[in-house]
């Protein structure tokens, strides 16, 4: 649900910020955007579990919102290019930082796959 406004309680720009770039393929596109423009289909082969319909839904949405800019050339087969726009270049701190996050939670999983991940005492979190 989108909202026309936000009030001011400190958890407002949290909700915000995830109304812009939570969804379950964003934070991806996001990632492969920060260095390339890309195509369309060049996006689907980056992300091969996102379908058409989503990953055109999920680049509408970041266009919408400002981060991502959209150019189309007059040209036969059509062609469509996905680049991040100057806002969306200032998500890049965020993206990589959510890149190290799932790396650690990544190596953590995978230091004890049957029992969850680690606390940062080394102490195993159940899930």
């Amino acid at each position: 649900m989108r909202h026309s406004r936000y009030d001011s309680t400190p958890g407002c720009a949290v909700e915000a910020t995830l109304e812009v770039i939570g969804g379950k393929w964003k934070g991806v596109l996001l990632y492969h955007l920060l260095n390339a423009t890309l195509r369309f289909g060049e996006l689907r082969r980056l992300v091969p579990d996102v379908t058409q319909r989503m990953l055109t839904q999920q680049l509408r949405e970041l266009e919408r919102d400002g981060v991502v800019e959209r150019k189309v050339y007059a040209q036969v087969p059509p062609r469509v290019d996905y680049s991040l726009t100057k806002f969306g270049k200032s998500l890049e701190p965020i993206v990589l930082m959510m890149r190290d996050w799932g790396q650690a939670y990544l190596d953590d999983r995978l230091a004890a796959p049957e029992n969850g991940a680690n606390d940062e005492n080394g102490k195993q979190i159940k899930f």
